[in-house]
């Protein structure tokens, strides 16, 4: 059958990193994509940006999150290793148009303005999120979900994590011999 590569989206305060850490305690292999992945580029070329062009843009978090990019040469060389059944890749990109076909499945942890607003209070200032200004860019991506994949299996992220995690890996299993079309 081969390797299955799985995507696990969401705004930031979804929970992304809360289920790789979960799924990762469980024996799966998991890829931190805003760990591991991530870096400051043209959205469209995807050219990481010089020092001078973050320096200038420090301030705009709008500018810093439209320019939040996976690496797409590295997410295809992960996808590409066989040396793991399963592979979660956790995080979120502006870019994943660009590499979205690549995986067996894709999910989106959802969850309400008032659990999503609970959990960006509770975020230290270093933290995306943590600061107003950023509190205010992820509310609004959260209203209008236009950096979320579309035909992604929706995950209920409001449930307890140990729910939340045992609800992925069921549809999962679910789906084990398809592949989805994005």
């Amino acid at each position: 059958m081969g390797v299955k590569n799985y995507l696990i989206e969401g705004v930031s305060g979804a929970g992304k990193t809360a289920v790789a850490i979960e799924l990762q305690r469980r024996g799966y292999h998991v890829i931190h994509g805003d760990r591991e992945l991530a870096y400051k580029g043209d959205p469209e070329t995807g050219e990481p940006l010089d020092a001078s062009a973050l320096q200038e843009h420090i301030p705009d978090v709008t500018f810093g999150h439209r320019h939040h990019l996976w690496n797409v040469d590295k997410v295809k060389s992960l996808v590409a290793d066989r040396s793991h059944p399963n592979t979660f890749f956790c995080g979120g990109s502006r870019n994943f148009h660009r590499f979205i076909d690549l995986f067996d499945g894709v999910f989106v942890l959802n969850l309400d303005l008032e659990t999503l607003k609970r959990r960006l209070t509770a975020r230290p200032e270093d933290e995306f999120g943590g600061k107003p200004a950023e509190r205010d860019v992820i509310v609004r991506l959260h209203a209008t979900q236009e950096d979320i994949p579309k035909n992604a299996i929706s995950i209920d992220a409001t449930a307890p994590l140990a729910s939340v995690v045992d609800d992925i890996l069921s549809r999962f299993h679910e789906n084990a011999g398809q592949k989805t079309r994005w």
